[in-house]
């Protein structure tokens, strides 16, 4: 009997020491291996789990100290069960697209697999240089930063892509006016692109080829100078006029004006004077209205092209003197450029675009990104 209380006022001893061992920081809702209830009187512990550090599949659940042992006893006969390699848990048709993509995908095919940006891609194509490539699901685990969830969930989206959304397509037809056969347009060899600004007009003359025939602006002093002069204006719009190139079409930039915007209503009715004025004096004046001939001045909107080079943020246009400084270099640079810019012309223009220039290249800007937009929206849309 005195044995028997021996025994059991040791083991309370030995309980209430281990018990003590326990952070009392833990006991106010921390995780830990251990965590009494907060507003708990009795003595028990909370479950916990412990992720399994033999498998990536199982979970130790963890009471407490006197469960322990058989606890971890019985659930590794669970890990046992689970320990066969990523390959058993895919048929030989789905490790095969598996390892076909992360032996041959370059970099920018990887990152577009889930979890495989940005890093994850640099050590599979690092892994590849020195190991060769992957024969084994297994062996992606050896790849630094893809153990086993990361490696399984990389396999499912390699199986099950996440579909991307459709860029929706700008259909030329619609941002151009008046309406035109398509066949005219294709058959245009060369275009000249004009934009209007407040106190200058620029032009752009490209050719089917894309490649820059002249690119230009002329000063218009009489713009916006008191009231809206006739005469005046009609001085200005005839020198760039006698300028501009032959071509086959025409096409004025169409501004985005607010007509609710009563602050911009004078450089609404400037933008509206110009242009008619440049249908007027560049359209034949012969053209009866039933002729199979198709008009040579046409419309296209400014928001169109905004969109087509990303340039809008919300309902307004940003600059696009970014995207013309790197279409330059890319003329330059590339075999097979965008755009083709005469030597001449990238010397005359290589300081025009940039930050705190007086040179004021918006308008220049504007009437190359308009070119290229309609053969580029053309060739979309024909497709």
């Amino acid at each position: 009997m005195v044995v028997c209380v021996f025994l059991l006022t040791k083991m309370w001893v030995a309980r209430r020491f281990l018990s003590s061992v326990a952070p009392r920081s833990h006991y106010a809702g921390r995780s830990g291996l251990f965590c009494r209830p907060q507003l708990a009187s009795l003595p028990e512990l909370e479950m916990r789990y412990l992720q399994c550090t033999c498998c990536w599949r199982s979970r130790v659940p963890v009471a407490g100290f006197e469960t322990l042992e058989t606890t971890l006893s019985s659930s590794s006969d669970s890990c046992k069960e689970d320990t066969r390699p990523l390959d058993a848990f895919y048929t030989s048709e789905q490790r095969d697209t598996i390892l076909q993509l992360l032996n041959n995908a370059t970099l920018t095919e990887l990152s577009d697999v889930k979890l495989l940006r940005g890093r994850k891609s640099l050590n599979i194509m690092e892994y590849r240089t020195k190991n060769g490539p992957f024969k084994t699901l297994e062996s992606v685990v050896n790849v630094p930063l893809l153990k086993h969830k990361s490696a399984v969930t990389v396999f499912n989206s390699i199986l099950s892509p996440v579909k991307k959304e459709k860029k929706v397509r700008i259909q030329l037809a619609k941002f151009i006016r008046p309406e035109v056969d398509r066949s005219w347009l294709e058959d245009a060899n060369a275009v000249v692109s004009i934009v209007c600004g407040t106190n200058k007009i620029a032009w752009a003359h490209v050719d089917r080829g894309m490649t820059v025939l002249d690119w230009q602006q002329l000063g218009c002093p009489n713009f916006l100078r008191g009231t809206y002069m006739a005469p005046a204006y009609l001085n200005d719009v005839s020198a760039v006029v006698t300028h501009l190139p032959s071509a086959d079409f025409y096409i004025i930039e169409k501004s985005s004006i607010s007509t609710q915007n009563t602050a911009l209503f004078p450089i609404m009715a400037h933008m509206r004077t110009v242009e008619a004025m440049l249908f007027a004096l560049l359209e034949p004046r012969n053209m009866s209205a039933d002729s199979n001939i198709p008009p040579r001045v046409l419309n296209m909107m400014r928001t169109a092209v905004g969109r087509h080079f990303g340039l809008m943020v919300g309902e307004s246009r940003t600059s696009g003197a970014q995207t013309v400084r790197q279409l330059m270099t890319e003329s330059v640079t590339q075999k097979l450029p965008r755009i083709n810019i005469p030597s001449e012309l990238l010397i005359k223009y290589r300081n025009a675009f940039q930050m705190g220039s007086r040179r004021g290249g918006e308008e220049l800007c504007d009437a190359l990104l308009q070119a290229i937009a309609f053969y580029e929206l053309l060739s979309q849309s024909s497709s």
